[in-house]
C-alpha cells in the first residue's frame, strides 16, 4: 500500500489539471489503489482495446489510461477512463454504454463500490 505523502510526491511533476482534480479525489476518498496508478509516469497508463472491456468481468470499469476502438462492444458497461478514441467513444455510444472521465466516476460513486479498475 502506497501513503497519501508518497502520493503527493508524485504529483508534483503531472502538469494535466483533470488527472490532478482525480488523484485528488481519489486520494480524499481513500481510494490509494486508484491514487496510485493515476499519480504513476504515463508511460505506466494501459491502452484498452473494446475486445478486452468485452471480456472483463464487472459492469463498471474504470481504465487508468487509453479505451481504443479495437474489437467490439455488445454489452451495456459503465467505463471511465483518462482518454478515449474516436472510434471507442461511437462504438461504446452504439452499444448504450455509459462513457465518462475518472474524475466524474469517482464524484458519482465516492466509494467506487463494485467497480473493476485495469
Amino acid at each position: 500500500m502506497i501513503s497519501k505523502t508518497k502520493i503527493s510526491k508524485r504529483t508534483k511533476a503531472k502538469t494535466n489539471p483533470e488527472i490532478m482534480e482525480a488523484i485528488n479525489l481519489a486520494k480524499k476518498n481513500d481510494l490509494l489503489d486508484l491514487a496510485k496508478k493515476l499519480s504513476a509516469p504515463r508511460s505506466q497508463y494501459q491502452n484498452v482495446n473494446l475486445d478486452e472491456l468485452e471480456k472483463s468481468e464487472g459492469d463498471k470499469i474504470v481504465v487508468v489510461g487509453k479505451v481504443l476502438g479495437s474489437g467490439e462492444i455488445k454489452r451495456k458497461i459503465e467505463v471511465a477512463a483518462l482518454g478515449f478514441s474516436d472510434s471507442a467513444k461511437d462504438s461504446l455510444n452504439k452499444a448504450g454504454c455509459d462513457v465518462k472521465s475518472i474524475k466524474m466516476a469517482i464524484e458519482k460513486n465516492p466509494k467506487m463500490e463494485g467497480v473493476t479498475i485495469l
